[in-house]
């Protein structure tokens, strides 16, 4: 989605007077019906424009019999706790869920707790604490917040500066497979528009990406699931063609941002004159051009259905900005606290040592994540619901496309979130229940001898809650 303003300046000498004519105006959105189709999409009940990573989601399937419960207000009466634990207790006794382990199942309509064991316990939560990350941005930003990379003019005659904001969908390719987001190519053809319009043709190109701060690596250290986290980075530092799942990245995402834009303007007959350079944008510098991310939502959703960890911690820093802390695992951390505890849910042990789940120092209680999932649901917080419409759906899409799929009572019903480290397995999300009940439920396993015993174990679980009626299953 491109921005840009395209003002003819008079013959004057000097990139510095010619490009503040162009600027003068402000910056125009030449791309706000694309921005308008992928908030419509954001809306939609097939759960977003992002909602699938992988090609176009297939459609998963109503249940004629359910939605009309759902409709009437649950005139049939609700599943019983005695029920439900009938049905739980001995799935959870699996040794395939290894020694520690919490669960919890809440109605989200009424808040009452169906079902609970362990589910104060604080546990490493792996990949479901992208549920806390999602619903603490969209708390903070609101889910049509966009994130910005811009180009301003330099300190210096015939200089401009590639400025990085955040965005973790900006991409160098001419049509990004993974969904709508910035676009450094069509932020490049408007920037050249804008410089010829002003007369002028060879510039130098500087590039910021002072917004993050802190160490850039994760924790982990190098990892294919993820590249430093950097305020400038095209196409999520891949170095193949992919949108999703574990691939190589570049250890200089901002450098080699950089390095694109500049062949992209020199495409578009801009010369950049030597190599791209490290700099800061001048305070309050109009731009030249602009991009936008895609809304909030659809980044959450994207981030949720393919388990994007890029995304998560980008998301993350967002949150600290909003709040003012730095934009650092140390005030993403600080910042995402802060948010949750204004949306009143028990953070007693917890830890966000990171957006994406893969510090182990991460602590979050299956409470926790029921908690936060019927806030999601709750109509008086609109703002949460992608938190739910990202959440892959069982059989169909994102991770878990292959789980509980095909004859499972569990498919097309059931959605959640994937956690996976090693020894870490869990899973959190919301199923309807055979009275048409929306129930938000998370169950959590420490010490797991193999992911595979353990996801099974967990559909499991998360099958049983889907078809469990008043009277047991």
């Amino acid at each position: 989605m491109r921005t840009w303003q395209l003002v003819a300046g008079s013959a004057v000498a000097g990139l510095a007077v010619a490009v503040s004519a162009v600027v003068a105006a402000g910056p125009w959105d030449s791309g706000q019906r694309k921005a308008e189709r992928a908030r419509a999409a954001s809306r939609s009940g097939a759960g977003g424009a992002d909602h699938d990573g992988g090609g176009r989601p297939q459609t998963a399937p109503s249940a004629p019999g359910v939605l009309p419960q759902l409709a009437v207000g649950g005139a049939r009466p609700a599943v019983s706790p005695a029920a439900l634990a009938a049905a739980l207790k001995p799935l959870l006794a699996d040794p395939a869920l290894g020694a520690a382990r919490g669960a919890s199942v809440v109605d989200t309509a009424t808040g009452t707790v169906l079902y609970e064991d362990g589910a104060r316990e604080p546990l490493t939560p792996a990949s479901t604490v992208k549920i806390v990350t999602a619903a603490a941005a969209l708390a903070a930003l609101g889910p049509e917040h966009r994130i910005e990379t811009t180009v301003v003019p330099g300190a210096t005659a015939g200089s401009v500066v590639l400025v990085g904001g955040g965005d973790p969908s900006l991409s160098a390719r001419k049509k990004n497979p993974a969904g709508p987001g910035g676009s450094l190519v069509a932020l490049a053809g408007d920037t050249a528009q804008a410089l010829k319009a002003a007369g002028t043709t060879s510039v130098t190109l500087g590039f910021d990406d002072a917004l993050y701060t802190g160490p850039a690596r994760h924790p982990i250290g190098r990892n294919v699931n993820l590249a430093p986290v950097s305020a400038l980075t095209a196409d999520e530092g891949r170095t193949d063609d992919s949108f999703s799942g574990p691939v190589d990245r570049t250890d200089t995402p901002a450098e080699d941002a950089a390095a694109t834009f500049a062949t992209l303007l020199r495409e578009r007959g801009v010369e950049v004159t030597g190599a791209p350079a490290r700099t800061k944008a001048p305070a309050g510098a109009k731009p030249l051009a602009v991009t936008r991310s895609t809304p909030l939502a659809g980044l959450v959703e994207r981030m949720l259905t393919n388990s994007d960890n890029d995304i998560a911690e980008a998301l993350a820093r967002q949150t600290a900005l909003a709040a003012g802390q730095p934009a650092s695992f140390e005030g993403a951390e600080k910042a995402v606290t802060a948010k949750l505890a204004g949306l009143g849910v028990d953070l007693t042990g917890t830890r966000f040592a990171d957006g994406s789940g893969l510090n182990r120092a991460d602590k979050v209680s299956a409470g926790l994540l029921t908690a936060l999932l019927a806030k999601a649901a709750d109509p008086a917080r609109p703002e949460l619901r992608p938190v739910l419409t990202g959440l892959p759906v069982a059989g169909f899409t994102g991770t878990l496309r292959t789980r509980n799929a095909g004859t499972s009572p569990a498919a097309g019903l059931l959605r959640a979130k994937t956690g996976t480290l090693s020894g870490v397995n869990s899973l959190a999300g919301t199923v309807v229940d055979p009275t048409g009940r929306l129930l938000a439920f998370a169950f959590l396993a420490s010490d797991t001898p193999s992911a595979e015993g353990a996801e099974k174990a967990l559909d499991k679980l998360a099958a049983a809650v889907a078809t469990t009626g008043p009277g047991g299953s």
